[in-house]
């Protein structure tokens, strides 16, 4: 009985915890998909009511927000750029999808496929990849961006930090 106590102890917190977390996204309408954007063009988001497709935290920030639209209109949202790179990967629609990105130099959203990213920035999930609309000398293609976060050569990587930013 006493070996029992403490896993029944802890699954009932877990248990706790989950609907909390549950009970907290339902009350207050968290968005996580929209569907219907066939004209496949960025949409609005409102602070603190949309929730990260590949995380599931609460997107607080659109200075690194971004929006993958499949062909037939659903919407999905980020508020790390590596974030999309890594929840995108193994959908069967990864070639067709359309992404923008909130730029940081010009504060407008943009083809994820024709920006320029930093490696540098300090993000939400510590990626460290910025968009921006214009290039500078250390600013990376969509490409190179995607292959660095698919390879794990992010700021959360303490060799390419020390790499980067000498730290």
């Amino acid at each position: 009985m006493k070996k029992i106590m403490p896993i029944v102890v802890i699954a009932v917190l877990l248990a706790l915890i989950i609907v909390t977390f549950l009970s907290l996204a339902s009350s207050q309408n968290m968005i996580v998909i929209r569907e219907g954007n066939l004209k496949m063009l960025p949409l609005e988001m409102e602070l603190n009511k949309y929730q990260d497709s590949d995380c599931g935290m609460v997107i607080e920030d659109l200075h690194y927000a971004s929006q993958v639209i499949a062909p037939n209109g659903k919407t999905w949202f980020f508020h790390d750029h590596g974030g999309f790179v890594h929840w995108l990967e193994d959908k069967s629609f990864k070639e067709d999808a359309v992404i923008w990105v909130m730029s940081r130099d010009t504060q407008k959203w943009i083809d994820a496929k024709k920006a320029f990213y930093s490696l540098r920035d300090k993000t939400p999930m510590g990626y460290g990849f910025g968009a921006y609309e214009i290039r500078k000398a250390a600013h990376v293609d969509y490409d190179t961006m995607r292959l660095r976060m698919l390879r794990g050569e992010t700021l959360n990587n303490p060799f390419i930090k020390k790499q980067l930013l000498g730290k």
